[in-house]
């Protein structure tokens, strides 16, 4: 399972010309569902996610996670994550998780957010065309891979 989290002032989705999910400051998380991910990853990455510490106080400019500061959790579910390009030019999919296994998953992931963080937890539509929009705040991007812990 990957993730590409993002520290935000603000972000939003919208499908067809309708926002569906929205935070103010917080994580902004594409989460990306590989063939081989189980209910073991969600909760790796969820607690990972949860407790990441990458936001300011007084004593560091990363010093405290997401809950400290009241923020927002907007995921989104993002299958490109797991694109492989070392052959040719068109990415190839095959890692990612077709969305009958992702969908569970993401929404397990999500689940385990909201229990870790007590937090209001917002997305997109899993398998939608979504409009991400977002101020990137840093800009801070860290990606996690479950593979990598």
């Amino acid at each position: 399972m990957k993730a590409l989290v993002q520290r935000v002032k603000s972000a939003h989705v919208r499908v067809d010309e309708k926002i569906v999910g929205s935070i103010n400051q917080g994580l902004l998380v594409f989460l990306g569902v590989s063939i081989h991910d189980t209910q073991a990853q969600v909760l790796q990455l969820a607690r990972k996610v949860a407790r990441l510490r990458i936001f300011a106080d007084d004593n560091a400019p990363m010093n405290i996670d997401v809950q400290a500061v009241e923020g927002g959790i907007l995921v989104v579910s993002q299958f490109t994550l797991h694109a492989q390009t070392k052959k040719g030019n068109r990415p190839s999919f095959i890692e990612a998780a077709p969305g009958a296994q992702a969908e569970p998953l993401y929404l397990a992931f999500m689940e385990c957010l909201r229990q870790e963080t007590g937090l209001d937890i917002q997305s997109g539509i899993f398998g939608a065309d979504m409009e991400v929009s977002l101020i990137n705040d840093g800009p801070v991007t860290i990606i996690l891979d479950t593979d990598q812990y």
